[in-house]
């Protein structure tokens, strides 16, 4: 009954839109936490006090919900429409990540999810089986890389991410933790080489080593995570980045796979990156409309206007000036600093 069910589970992910799925159990990634207290020990999550506060939960799926027997791992792809590259020499305008610059995934993804965990329930109820499940997408202490690769969907690269041949690595991911006990999926295996293409394009530098990260460096971590100002240092790095990062995504040879993103609401909503100016106007107002529905909003508008004064000051763009200057009085005393050095750098004296 389990092969059978499970094969009619990948059927209806496929057919509800999802790239890849495949099961592993929740005692599959045994090394992960260890990983993650090396991790958390060597201050590499940053601000990310979530990381240390749930480490047992995230370093253990099977202390997250004990009555799972398995997890089933979905893909979604969100391949971007343009080269995320590219966009990076237009300075006068802000770039932000190809994941969030559609509808929030979490959404997306999570409905999705429900749909195939109730399929699922009811699948498993017609065989006399009763059946339980929790789903989990980005926001609970789940993780989903070392899962997806144990579930066989992908491995996880020397950038941390998770890639695949067939897909590349625009995925979005997403897990069914379930009481049914379903058969299990080999690990992926990893297939990088000795490519080293995404370490090298890191402007801030952020990879110590292949398949380690320093989340304190990441030009991803320090514009959605990171509270407060960014090191001076590292600003100039961040170029025209006003939310994420995608330099270590893009430059990967396995994209040349890399499948149609199947879900319209991933399609980006504007049809360019949206002028500085226009972005360092926006009150809290403003922002919250703009962004409603957006992964973008979660970040605030503070922070995200601090985002877009770094930009605005490694724009090399005199006519940008009057922007920051018009935020040297704000409120919030980062966006003010942001706002002088901004003016300070295109004055030529930063």
């Amino acid at each position: 009954m389990a092969e059978g069910l499970k094969a009619r589970l990948l059927a209806e992910a496929a057919a509800l839109g999802f790239a890849a799925a495949g099961v592993a159990r929740p005692d599959a990634i045994p090394e992960a936490g260890a990983r993650l207290a090396a991790f958390v020990a060597e201050g590499r999550h940053g601000q990310m006090a979530w990381m240390a506060d749930r480490m047992a939960w995230r370093g253990d799926p099977a202390a997250l919900w004990p009555a799972a027997r398995s997890v089933v791992m979905l893909a979604d792809v969100y391949e971007p429409a343009h080269d995320p590259l590219a966009v990076l020499q237009e300075r006068d305008r802000g770039v932000i990540s190809a994941y969030a610059q559609g509808a929030d995934y979490h959404d997306v993804v999570k409905g999705r999810l429900k749909r195939l965990g109730r399929w699922l329930i009811a699948e498993a109820a017609r065989a006399g089986e009763g059946a339980e499940i929790k789903v989990f997408v980005d926001t609970a202490p789940v993780m989903e890389k070392p899962l997806a690769q144990a579930a066989g969907l992908g491995w996880q690269g020397k950038h941390t991410n998770l890639l695949s041949r067939d897909l590349g690595n625009w995925l979005f991911l997403g897990a069914i933790f379930t009481t049914l006990d379903l058969p299990a999926d080999a690990p992926a295996a990893e297939h990088c080489g000795s490519c080293t293409a995404c370490l090298d394009i890191c402007p801030t530098r952020a990879f110590p080593a292949p398949f380690q990260l320093d989340a304190r460096r990441c030009i991803s971590y320090l514009t959605i995570e990171h509270r407060g100002p960014v090191d001076e240092d590292l600003r100039p790095a961040l170029g025209n980045r006003i939310y994420g990062c995608d330099d270590c995504l893009a430059v990967c040879p396995w994209n040349k796979f890399a499948a149609r993103a199947s879900q319209a609401k991933y399609a980006a909503r504007e049809a360019g990156p949206p002028p500085l100016a226009e972005l360092a106007a926006l009150d809290d107002a403003a922002f919250r409309a703009r962004f409603a529905g957006s992964p973008v909003k979660r970040i605030g508008r503070d922070r995200f206007v601090r985002n877009v004064l770094y930009a605005i000051g490694n724009s090399g763009t005199p006519g940008l000036r009057p922007a920051a200057a018009a935020l040297l009085g704000d409120p919030d005393p980062t966006v003010a600093e942001a706002a002088r050095w901004a003016v300070a750098r295109l004055s030529g004296e930063g």
